[in-house]
């Protein structure tokens, strides 16, 4: 299937909501790190000043830079409209209204704009999509996963779900994906899914309270490592 900017609507996340979302503390900042779904956020963009080793993928980094500032400002207004409608649906404590939110969502993206064309040079921006990552098997430590599996549950069915879960554990040692909510808000029916398949697979699988909540209660990442073998 062709993927075209019309099918995406760029909604960007900052390196301190990332570090929040993931619980990422210090170690995990030294390990080789990908981002799936990341979009226009700027985790890599301000992860890459600090040093951090982070690769992001999506299918909007076939586009170039000014027909994604394009759809972003097409599409911004509408996002913050519905934001607005459902306001009750968030929690506003660290951002405190729709109107901040704003603020910090445009900030965070100016600053992945600023980074995309050197970063699509650096190759830390790569144009991809689960279930399919052309990355080696453990190319990398850690994958995150934003705001893309189980929040478009009604879009994306068991079988990718699974599919994609799989596909991140194959590149990574440890997979955090957040949030487990639906866009209604409602837990998604393919966590459970998806925890009984990785762990029939062989890996541990966690759902963890983060430091973080703004779809409301939307606070609880899935961590997926290899098993530990115990002695028999």
């Amino acid at each position: 299937m062709t993927f075209t900017l019309n099918d995406v609507v760029p909604w960007g996340r900052s390196y301190d909501e990332y570090v929040r979302m993931f619980a990422l503390e210090e170690p995990d900042l030294r390990l080789r790190i990908i981002g799936c779904a990341d979009g226009p956020a700027s985790f890599n963009a301000e992860a890459a000043r600090r040093g951090v080793r982070v690769v992001s993928c999506d299918p909007l980094y076939a586009f170039a830079a000014a027909a994604v500032r394009d759809r972003i400002e097409a599409t911004s207004a509408e996002i913050l409209e519905q934001t607005r409608k459902n306001a009750a649906a968030f929690v506003w404590n660290t951002i405190a209204s729709v109107d901040e939110l704003g603020i910090v969502r445009m900030a965070a993206m100016s600053k992945f704009l600023d980074d995309y064309e050197r970063g699509l040079e650096e190759r830390r921006y790569v144009a991809a999509a689960l279930p399919d990552l052309p990355f080696q098997q453990g190319a990398f430590d850690l994958a995150l996963c934003s705001h893309f599996l189980f929040l478009y549950s009604e879009r994306l069915g068991r079988d990718f779900h699974v599919d994609a879960a799989r596909e991140l554990c194959r590149v990574a040692g440890e997979v955090r994906i957040f949030p487990l909510l639906s866009l209604d808000g409602e837990r998604s029916p393919f966590v459970d899914t998806v925890s009984a398949a990785l762990a029939g697979s062989g890996m541990e699988v966690s759902l963890e309270v983060v430091p973080y909540e703004f779809q409301r209660g939307g606070n609880q990442m899935m961590r997926i490592r290899r098993g530990r073998l115990t002695a028999g």
